[in-house]
């Protein structure tokens, strides 16, 4: 899920504000605005709609209990992705399980448009799925760095806040892992790699 292409930085802040000032309904202004892209994580990490559905509403719960602790000036996003994210670290963890997840289902259009459209949404869907299950072959850091970048479309500086880096850190693992992406989708269209 994309996150929204305006400043929600000063929306954040004041739902913030407010909460700490006692008003807990605000708090829903934020996990409408962010429960998509968390629940993303959560089902990339865990490959199970039920424990993500979990583990997302887990997540709010436990950036509410240390909201307290969030720094003012600074995004509230990548703060909340980085207790998710060590959330499901944890959880991965203590399940010792590591699942790779299929693509969600992709929905190209809802009619044919023009003759041939299905035959490209086809073409299209494999290319994606082709791409997710590449993705799923990386080591979780650049598997995280990436998406943070190119799915929820972060700028740099908040893939670093999000993944408690330094800024040339982070943009050195995104660069890596698009190496190690580009790597793995040649070996297998080569056929040299896994289907």
């Amino acid at each position: 899920m994309k996150l929204p292409e305006i400043d929600v930085c000063a929306d954040d802040a004041e739902a913030i504000a407010a909460i700490l000032d006692g008003d807990v309904n605000a708090y829903s202004t934020l996990v409408l605005r962010y429960q998509g892209a968390i629940f993303n994580l959560m089902y990339r990490m865990s490959g199970s709609y039920e424990d993500a559905a979990d583990l997302a509403q887990e997540t709010f719960i436990k950036a509410y209990d240390q909201l307290y602790r969030f720094q003012k000036g600074k995004k509230f996003f990548p703060w909340l992705y980085t207790i998710g994210l060590n959330h499901a670290r944890n959880f991965l963890r203590d399940n010792k399980r590591s699942r790779l997840v299929a693509l969600d289902d992709y929905e190209a259009g809802s009619g044919l448009d023009y003759p041939g459209q299905q035959e490209e949404n086809i073409v299209v869907k494999l290319d994606y799925e082709q791409l997710y299950a590449a993705l799923n072959q990386l080591p979780l850091d650049y598997r995280e760095a990436l998406m943070l970048r190119y799915h929820e479309g972060l700028p740099m500086e908040d893939v670093a806040e999000a993944l408690s880096l330094k800024l040339s850190a982070a943009k050195m693992r995104v660069h890596r892992g698009l190496a190690k992406l580009r790597d793995i989708l040649e070996n297998n269209h080569d056929g040299k790699g896994r289907a």
